[in-house]
């Protein structure tokens, strides 16, 4: 009973972690690119991207904490609502404009050169080890212990990493139905929710701690 409890938490953990990574951002970046990536060059940029965020997020979950509350003296609830508010704005510019980057931020990227321009930023941060994600993976580590938490996100970004690789193809389904935008739009409006849900947990944790309620 015990496995199936942790089972199932672990994948409703990975679900979560999942909707903040916000595949759909990282499929439009890479499908928008002219030129195109070629195959090779995507697989590249999907391993490398990965690999370096989920070592910054698992980093992130064993010290996080700590460097909060001993050395910014911070604490994990402000960090909630100070990310979720950064999350929400991510969100609005979504469901607004029906996209997740600036059309400036869009033509610099779309000048890129190598892979490797794009692997580590924006993608591996802030696209996939974002203010959503970190704060995420320091609260669930305090909370959930270190173990779940890395095998939720691992398998989350392994999610991630997944829809990476098929970006293109991914890319040309949408816009052969034009569901580009109305995808965006509904991804963001979803990580606006998670976004608020973010604050309103970082809230009831500051008015628990000075005995609101």
């Amino acid at each position: 009973m015990e496995d199936i409890l942790f089972s199932r938490a672990v994948f409703e953990n990975a679900l979560y972690f999942l909707a903040l990574l916000n595949p759909a951002s990282k499929i439009f970046l890479l499908a928008s690119q002219k030129p195109a990536f070629t195959k090779k060059e995507i697989w590249r940029i999907s391993v490398k991207s990965s690999i370096v965020a989920l070592i910054m997020l698992l980093i992130f979950s064993v010290i996080g904490q700590f460097l909060l509350e001993h050395v910014f003296r911070v604490q994990i609830y402000s960090l909630k609502v100070a990310g979720g508010i950064v999350l929400f704005i991510i969100g609005l510019t979504a469901v607004r404009k029906g996209v997740f980057f600036q059309k400036d931020q869009q033509e610099h990227q779309g000048q890129v050169g190598p892979e490797d321009d794009i692997s580590i930023v924006p993608l591996a941060a802030p696209l996939i080890a974002g203010p959503g994600t970190i704060t995420a993976v320091i609260s669930f580590a305090a909370t959930v212990g270190f173990f779940q938490t890395a095998l939720a996100l691992s398998i989350a970004i392994l999610g991630n990493f997944l829809f990476m690789v098929a970006s293109a193809q991914i890319g040309k389904i949408l816009e052969k139905f034009y569901a580009t935008g109305p995808l965006i739009r509904i991804t963001g409006l979803i990580v606006a929710a998670v976004s608020v849900q973010m604050i309103l947990d970082g809230a009831r944790e500051w008015l628990r701690s000075i005995n609101f309620t």
